[in-house]
């Protein structure tokens, strides 16, 4: 039986996901997070869907095997887009939260607007984004934007780095001057908010999915009697066997927009 005290675990396909534990942290400031990278199997965004649903997979039975747990945040839109359904099905006894991009928000503060989305392959790819863009393709002009290379750049560190700021100006050089927002639709890309401001300008809205995920966890949670008052805690592993994904993801939790 789930109890209170219980770890809320935050799923990622590397330090991209720490964007949304930052939220969460900030929504349920008394819970206790079990952050976990999948660096070592980064990125998820190119690989075949049953390849990505398989990790993500392996890596919540990894968790549940290892951790007392009441809610798992899949914090990456890849995995989410991939797996979400199979988690939910595979552990009906857990609540499992997923994050998809902010097309709602977007469509609500843009009626009539241009909406980029930036994502990755797999993400753009799949039923899950198509069924969230026909909900909104009527009010705003959606445009899908893949950005390859730009989650590896993050997981090594380059945030705000002069080769991702050449990335971006390719990937997002053809939409100079005809977006009004940018939805950023993987959790890595947060942390390049200044170099995508410095490319796209300061006249296009930056919007992700991590805030509203952080406010449905607390109303699942709230809904099942799970919310928890303590002092909060935070750990973080990853499957990478180097230290440095650590530090990084430390790091990433404490950087300042």
């Amino acid at each position: 039986m789930n109890e209170k005290h219980d770890y809320i675990a935050v799923f990622d396909s590397g330090v991209g996901g720490i964007s949304v534990l930052r939220h969460l942290r900030k929504t349920l400031p008394g819970e206790r997070f079990l952050y976990f990278g999948d660096s070592a199997n980064a990125p998820y965004g190119s690989r075949p869907t049953e390849e990505v649903r398989a990790l993500t997979l392996a890596a919540v039975e990894k968790l549940l095997a290892e951790y007392p747990l009441k809610a798992l945040v899949i914090a990456c839109n890849t995995a989410t887009a991939a797996a979400v359904n199979d988690v939910r099905a595979a552990h009906p006894e857990l609540i499992v939260v997923g994050i998809e991009p902010a097309l709602k928000v977007a469509a609500d503060h843009f009626p009539g607007g241009r909406v980029g989305v930036m994502a990755t392959e797999v993400t753009l790819r799949e039923e899950k984004f198509d069924t969230l863009l026909h909900r909104f393709d009527e009010d705003v002009t959606i445009l899908k934007i893949p950005a390859p290379g730009l989650v590896e750049l993050v997981e090594a560190g380059k945030v705000d780095a002069p080769e991702t700021e050449a990335l971006l100006k390719k990937i997002l050089g053809p939409y100079l001057g005809k977006l009004d927002a940018l939805v950023l639709g993987c959790t890595h890309y947060p942390f390049a908010r200044k170099a995508i401001r410095r490319v796209l300008g300061d006249g296009v809205i930056l919007l992700d999915g991590g805030e509203g995920t952080a406010r449905e966890t607390r109303r699942r949670l709230q809904q099942a009697g799970l919310l928890e008052n303590g002092t909060g805690e935070v750990r973080i592993c990853n499957s990478s066997p180097d230290p440095d994904m650590l530090r990084l993801s430390r790091e990433r939790l404490q950087q300042e927009d």
